[in-house]
């Protein structure tokens, strides 16, 4: 900020060119640095032990979206990043990485029975509108629990 007074990591940083406000405030945005960057288990971020680093390549638009977001929860790109995996990590299951987004033709729903068969393998369905099922038309799962598939149709 001040380069004519040095910078931490300078070699021309010395501490008696800033009066004792000064000092107290730069140990205290330390402190606060050093406690911010501890994670729930422990880990502190930037401990090259545990990370894996690696290039991740943006188009700008997409960055300028995901750097707006981060500046609104107060975080850096790549803590907002790292926040949005954890979270997409806690919700996946074996349903959804089975059957979310997959299609279903209409012929495959038994509306006798309740039941849609998925890859030779039936199941219970809802479709989300309480429709009735046309036999003609494509389906998308949109939710997946346990053996109950959430189906919507996919309009033309």
């Amino acid at each position: 900020m001040f380069p004519e007074m040095g910078m931490v990591g300078d070699p021309v940083f010395y501490l008696s060119e800033y009066h004792g406000n000064d000092i107290m405030m730069i140990s205290n945005a330390w402190i606060n640095w050093f406690w911010m960057s501890f994670k729930k288990d422990g880990y502190v971020m930037g401990e090259v032990s545990r990370e894996k680093r690696f290039l991740l390549r943006l188009d700008q638009g997409l960055y300028d979206k995901v750097a707006s977001e981060a500046t609104e929860k107060n975080q850096s790109v790549n803590a907002y990043i790292v926040s949005i995996l954890e979270a997409a990590e806690d919700n996946i299951n074996f349903e959804h990485r089975q059957f979310i987004g997959r299609v279903i033709p209409g012929k495959q729903i038994f509306i006798d029975s309740g039941l849609v068969s998925v890859s030779g393998i039936y199941y219970r369905y809802l479709i989300d509108d309480n429709a009735k099922v046309d036999k003609h038309a494509d389906y998308t799962v949109i939710e997946a629990n346990g053996n109950i598939l959430t189906l919507r149709k996919i309009k033309e």
